[in-house]
């Protein structure tokens, strides 16, 4: 969470602060050069938290049945996130400078919009793989039969409990209120700088500052490391098959999470 969601929240609130220093002192470059940059980029380390959220409970639930492995899905979504960031690092730099220049914003504000349009395509891709995924889930349709070992089938399809439904509720209302802002900064920004939409006050605090507000209380609410316990003892458990007796504290996860171990299931099967 620390690079992720957190990082995301500290570049909101000096977003923020810049943005109501700059309403206090318009006039003032510094403090309007510093929301410009901010308030684009800032969301996107939280859009990185759920692309390594969704890696995770693939890995849990089991790679089976996602088009992509775990690591692959991490790795090229967040990738491109990192790609969507720097483009609207640039942008925003370029407006910056043109601003302070006494230069027109709008080039600036192209690329920023090529970011933001660029990530949306990413969300819009990683949304409907993560429904693909729960759906075959769901309905036990896994895309790789073949390559499932025996306590990987044990492990990863009888354990939608209520833990996990809570942590994937959390992760669709994130997604989507990230969505929405992203919906309506490419509006916004194709609307252009002297635009009705980039001038309406209120479209801005509730359509970009709300829905990500309301994404990081998701994300503290239903908080990955409480739903999804720890990382070690699901990849230790899911390679050997069952917990290690000589590991209490490890058992002692597991039955916090409320599974039976792999054995336990196929001796009911």
């Amino acid at each position: 969470m620390l690079p992720t969601a957190v990082l995301a929240n500290i570049t909101e609130v000096l977003g923020w602060s810049a943005r109501l220093w700059s309403s206090k002192n318009p006039p003032a470059i510094n403090p309007f050069l510093m929301q410009i940059s901010t308030t684009i980029i800032a969301p996107t380390p939280l859009v990185a938290a759920n692309f390594v959220i969704l890696g995770q409970l693939i890995t849990r639930l089991g790679p089976q049945y996602s088009r992509l492995s775990a690591m692959w899905y991490t790795t090229i979504f967040v990738s491109c996130d990192v790609i969507a960031l720097i483009i609207q690092a640039v942008g925003g730099g370029n407006a910056s400078a043109a601003v302070h220049q006494g230069r027109s914003p709008a080039p600036g504000g192209h690329i920023m919009l090529a970011g933001i349009v660029f990530q949306m395509a990413a969300i819009t891709i990683y949304m409907a793989l993560a429904t693909e995924f729960i759906l075959r889930f769901l309905n036990d349709r896994p895309i790789r039969r073949g390559s499932v070992s025996l306590s990987e089938k044990a492990a990863s399809g009888r354990f939608l409990d209520r833990k996990m439904k809570l942590m994937l509720l959390g992760l669709f209302f994130s997604s989507l209120t990230i969505f929405i802002r992203s919906i309506y900064r490419t509006i916004e920004l194709a609307d252009g700088w002297d635009g009705r939409i980039i001038s309406t006050q209120r479209y801005f605090n509730w359509l970009d500052g709300g829905m990500i507000t309301l994404a990081t209380f998701s994300i503290n609410i239903f908080h990955p490391g409480f739903l999804l316990g720890k990382r070690h003892v699901w990849k230790n458990w899911r390679a050997e098959g069952k917990c290690s007796s000589s590991d209490g504290a490890d058992r002692a996860d597991l039955e916090t999470l409320g599974r039976e171990s792999p054995d336990a299931h196929l001796s009911k099967e």
